[in-house]
């Protein structure tokens, strides 16, 4: 012990013995005393039921049966007088049936008594008595009654032959008497055994109390103690003392637990002085970062103000090149040569594509810049305006739109418009020569998102290309074989994203194309969906099913379903269709 000026001071002692080997030693000592009291509680348990085994199956029937034996030597005795009385055969009914019964008694109580040996010549006593009174009383005096009448029978009883009765009584008493000494014994020892039982539990309670408390008291003074004082070394550490040296005391494990946070400490003091000097960097750096930053969103809105500008400034001679183009074609076609022909109709042809490149950039620029505000969009209504604007390309190819019915959804209704109008304009331009087409939109839920999907009959997509295809001014085939610019899908993706969807091409349709897009869906239509959800699982467990749950549209996307539902706002079931026949 070492003492300092105002205060005591106690330098631990070494300490070699671990703390897992504390816990171990005091768990084996435990569990020695607990596996010798479970031994001690099973062997006396066992000898308790062989007690109670004995008082309800051995003695206790035994008692019953001499009790029944006396009722039926008795009946005989009475049968006999009262046929020497009588002489009416009826009145030794009693009699024969006691005798079998009699006999039943003698081989069940065997059985029984076997356990208790100095009750067996007492049983044997009662037989043996019983039998001489049968041999010498009772069948003399059914023999004379039936030879010689009832006065000869009633003079063959006389006292002599009731007091051999009687001595059979005795006999029997006798036998009760010793069977109730058993049972007095078995119960004594039952009564010994249980005490037994609950002194043994009680011991080993304490035992597991007295363990607990040592236990207790061995982690507050070894455990506890020496980490409070290793927190609150490390909480002067931690308010900002790196160089405070931590120490420790205890077991060796807690010992080198104070070796590895002073190694730590000096570890995250030495990094503190490395942090330091690069923070100052870091700092520096994140400025150059937010001009950079200030400096491209400024140069992405001069891109986007450009690409608008330049496109309003093409127009004009754009539209004067097209009109002085197609007016030469109307004025002087078959007046010059051929070769002039030709070069006219491809000045105007190229006027006309740059027109409808200049004004689909113009659209591409202008989605999320020019916004009217996000309404509750019907897309039913959406899509009666697409089939509209789509109408006489459909007739032209004779094609086919139908739709399921659509979810309301938060949006824009120009830009979905738009998008659909691409999509469907899109299945009915790639169509297969040999098949009119037909294009189908439908939608379900997905989660929190709705998944509609555009499929169509036509050419389709390779999967390899499934991605080129959203990219502006991408083409798959030359623009002699399908016309356009190659920036639909570039629209159809910005819009989609426009409204935190996604958009992607199901490579897994085996026939024609299938483009599926998401946009969120209204809270009230999730909590629909996930009402019904729990309404279905309620019936299921009600009724049995095949397990079968049902799939949307049947096709299986790029990105498989998390949650399928019913929407908000549904109209009556089945498909729209909006058809374009030529006749």
């Amino acid at each position: 012990m070492t003492v300092q000026p105002g205060r005591w001071a106690v330098t631990p002692q070494p300490d070699n013995w671990t703390l897992r080997r504390r816990v171990v030693r005091l768990l084996a000592v435990v569990s020695v005393l607990l596996g010798a009291l479970v031994a001690a509680e099973i062997t006396v348990a066992a000898q308790n039921r062989e007690h109670t085994h004995a008082v309800l199956d051995r003695t206790g029937p035994l008692r019953d049966q001499s009790q029944e034996l006396l009722n039926v030597l008795v009946d005989q005795e009475t049968a006999i007088r009262g046929y020497a009385l009588t002489g009416d055969q009826r009145e030794l009914e009693p009699y024969t049936q006691g005798s079998a019964r009699e006999q039943a008694l003698y081989r069940s109580m065997g059985g029984l008594i076997s356990a208790y040996p100095a009750l067996v010549p007492k049983l044997d006593t009662v037989r043996a008595q019983a039998a001489q009174w049968r041999a010498t009383v009772a069948e003399p005096v059914i023999r004379t009654t039936a030879e010689d009448g009832t006065g000869a029978g009633r003079a063959l009883i006389t006292d002599e032959t009731a007091k051999r009765f009687e001595a059979i009584r005795g006999s029997l008493a006798d036998l009760q008497e010793g069977i109730l000494d058993e049972r007095d014994k078995g119960a004594a020892a039952i009564y010994r055994t249980s005490t037994l039982l609950v002194v043994l539990l009680i011991v080993a309670a304490l035992v597991v109390v007295v363990a607990g408390g040592v236990l207790l008291v061995s982690l507050d003074r070894i455990v506890v103690r020496p980490l409070t004082r290793l927190a609150e070394q490390v909480r002067e550490v931690a308010e900002g003392d790196y160089q405070h040296r931590i120490t420790g005391a205890g077991p060796p494990e807690l010992q080198q637990l104070a070796g590895d946070v002073d190694a730590m400490r000096q570890k995250i003091a030495k990094d503190l002085t490395e942090v330091r000097e690069a923070r100052e960097s870091i700092e520096w750096v994140n400025g150059q970062l937010q001009k950079q930053a200030e400096e491209l969103t400024r140069s992405n809105r001069d891109l986007e103000q450009f690409a608008y500008v330049a496109s309003h400034d093409l127009q004009e001679p754009l539209r004067k090149v097209a009109s002085f183009c197609q007016l030469l074609q109307r004025r002087y076609a078959g007046r010059l040569d051929e070769r002039a022909d030709q070069y006219i109709a491809f000045a105007v042809d190229g006027a006309q594509r740059m027109q409808r490149l200049i004004n689909d950039l113009l659209a591409f620029s202008r989605i999320g810049r020019l916004t009217t505000g996000f309404t509750e969009v019907d897309l039913n209504r959406v899509m009666g305006d697409v089939a509209g604007q789509t109408e006489s390309a459909r007739q032209y190819a004779d094609a086919e739109l139908t739709w399921d019915e659509l979810p309301v959804i938060r949006g824009e209704e120009p830009l979905l418009t738009n998008l659909l109008a691409n999509l469907v304009s899109n299945s009915v331009k790639f169509r297969r020569a040999d098949v009119p087409p037909r294009v189908h939109v439908s939608a379900r839920l997905v989660g929190d998102e709705w998944e509609i999907s555009c499929r169509d009959n036509g050419i389709g997509i390779e999967p390899e290309f499934a991605d080129k295809i959203f990219v502006i001014f991408q083409r798959l085939h030359s623009k002699d074989a399908y016309p356009g610019t190659g920036i639909g899908l570039a629209i159809a993706k910005k819009i989609v994203e426009y409204h935190d969807g996604r958009v992607w091409v199901d490579t897994e349709t085996i026939e024609g194309t299938t483009i599926r897009f998401t946009l969120p869906a209204l809270p009230e239509d999730v909590e629909a969906a996930e009402a019904a959800a729990r309404a279905a699982e309620e019936a299921a467990d009600h009724e049995p099913g095949d397990g079968t749950e049902p799939t949307g549209d049947g096709a299986t996307g790029a990105e498989p379903p998390r949650q399928a539902g019913p929407g908000r706002r549904r109209g009556p079931t089945g498909p729209r269709t909006a058809t374009a026949r030529v006749t």
